[in-house]
Order: structure tokens, then sequence, then C-alpha cells
């Protein structure tokens, strides 16, 4: 993971690896929902609140759609990468064109709209 990773507390939008950890702390309920289809188990009211609002937040998630003009500043950094729209640029080695490779690169000015989620090059205001 780049250190340039902000953690998930304090963020207005979370990183990917936030959504991950947010699908995994599902695991208790779905468990206790397993457990409620054995015989003489019961679920509290408070269980039923907590489990719709689990599922509405993983909706939530999944069913995210960011879309809109933005801009990035001119930038240069290390991380691994296909050529897509944000990396076009020359190597001065050998490489396939659509194989993930890492190396040190420059990034120009772009203004742009496409659909994304914040991470390395996504972190604009709304």
């Amino acid at each position: 993971m780049p250190s340039s990773r902000l953690p998930c507390s304090g963020r207005v939008r979370p990183s990917p690896s936030c959504w991950s950890a947010s699908y995994f702390s599902t695991a208790p309920f779905i468990g206790a929902a397993v457990a409620l289809g054995l015989p003489g188990e019961t679920a509290s009211p408070a269980f039923w609140l907590a489990s719709g609002l689990m599922g509405w937040g993983v909706w939530l998630h999944l069913t995210e759609h960011h879309e809109h003009e933005h801009s990035h500043e001119p930038m240069a950094h290390d991380h691994r990468h296909v050529h897509d729209e944000h990396h076009q640029h020359a190597h001065d080695f050998e490489w396939e064109d659509d194989k993930p490779h890492e190396h040190w690169h420059h990034h120009v000015a772009l203004v742009h709209k496409h659909p994304h989620f914040p991470d390395i090059h996504h972190r604009h205001p709304h």
C-alpha cells in the first residue's frame, strides 16, 4: 500500500482499504444470522436494527457512483500502474504495453471526467 494513503478516520470519502474493512466488519453479523437458524436462538430488536444499518452501509458502498469533471495537478511519483488515461508516458526500458509495471514517472496537468474512487490520483475537493 502506498505510504501516501490516509487513514480511514476523518476522511470525507474513505479509501478502498477502508471499504474492505467495512465489508469484513459484517462477518460477526453474518455469523450471528447463521446462528439464529439453530434451535432456541433469538435476536433482540437492537440486533435487527444494527444488521439493517450494516446492510444499508454495504449497499451504499456497492452502489456508489462518483463521476464529475476534475483536474489533476502535475506530479511525479512511483507506484504500480498500467497505461490508462492517467499514465501516458514514455519508457527508457523494455516493457509490454498491457502489463502492470512500477517505476518513477511524471504526470502532466489533466482535466477530465470519468467514474473514480479516492486513490492516489483522485484527492480533490468537492
